[in-house]
């Protein structure tokens, strides 16, 4: 029974001296997705890509709200069959923005996460090459409570990934 414990002792000091060795990191990805040069791009090219779309819906909106003031307006002094088809075509028409609004939405994520997807695919590359260049065993992102700055290699990798062309 000693000698069990003696070799489990000794077997718990072996493994504390092997993993004294390790070389661990620690990387801030929000911190690294804020400050990324190709972060600010992809958000361009997508404002440019959508923009004429939300001007449009913008300008239903509008005419919308145009129409419902007039309907308000003018609802006492209008025949039961005009007022009836300006309710129609402002009902049909909120049916549209509505719809026009949902496509626009879909179509905007469906990019949005596109372009996120290559971007997190290069933080992925940059990381992996620190990894490499640096020796490090692990290297952290998500879930850390608490991390050392002299653990954090976050700037390391904006650093890098400024350097790369977009």
């Amino acid at each position: 029974m000693k000698t069990k414990i003696a070799l489990f002792l000794g077997l718990l000091l072996i493994t504390n001296v092997s993993y004294a060795d390790l070389k661990i990191g620690f990387v801030n990805i929000p911190a690294v997705l804020e400050k990324a040069p190709q972060a600010e791009k992809a958000k361009k090219r997508l404002e440019q890509e959508f923009s004429p779309r939300d001007k449009q819906l913008v300008a239903q909106q509008k005419e919308i709200q145009s129409m419902d003031d007039k309907m308000a307006k003018d609802a006492a002094v209008m025949g039961e069959s005009a007022r009836a088809n300006m309710e129609k075509d402002i009902l049909n028409k909120k049916r549209d923005a509505k719809r026009a609004q949902q496509e626009f939405s879909e179509d905007f994520n469906v990019r949005r996460n596109e372009e996120l997807g290559k971007l997190q695919s290069k933080i992925v590359e940059v990381i992996r090459g620190i990894a490499k260049d640096q020796n490090f065993d692990l290297l952290l992102t998500d879930g850390v409570i608490y991390a050392s700055e002299q653990i954090d290699v976050t700037a390391q990798v904006q650093q890098k990934l400024a350097a790369l062309p977009n």
